[in-house]
């Protein structure tokens, strides 16, 4: 399998039902994080300040997920419930079906962000 070096390339692969969440995730990141690095790390995209990775994405065959820091998934633990989304200790699934909130994705960026800089 080819290696994919940048967001676009990662998006323009994932499911298509999938992709316009991504590029969602992807804006809302960047507009969050401006000072934040895009990078590929793993085989995923995210975004580094630092040399620290602030958070990331994926695609799955029928979901996504947004990773941040484990301080920023209790810190809008209620947010999460309340949007009716599952959550691990580092991330949030979510789908074309159950999409994940513009506003949520903003904050655990902002929470994750806040969590590297101590």
């Amino acid at each position: 399998m080819t290696e994919l070096l940048d967001h676009n390339a990662y998006i323009a692969a994932a499911p298509e039902a999938l992709r316009p969440q991504l590029a969602n995730v992807r804006d809302l990141l960047k507009q969050a994080l401006p000072d934040a690095e895009e990078v590929m790390q793993y085989g995923m995209p995210g975004f580094t300040s630092g040399g620290v990775m602030i958070a990331g994405y994926g695609a799955f065959s029928k979901q996504c997920g947004l990773y941040v820091s484990k301080g920023a998934i209790n810190a809008h633990a209620d947010d999460i419930a309340a949007a009716e989304l599952k959550a691990s200790k580092t991330g949030v699934t979510f789908s074309p079906t159950k999409p994940i909130p513009d506003e949520l994705i903003t904050a655990l960026a902002l929470a994750s962000r806040n969590d590297a800089a101590v």
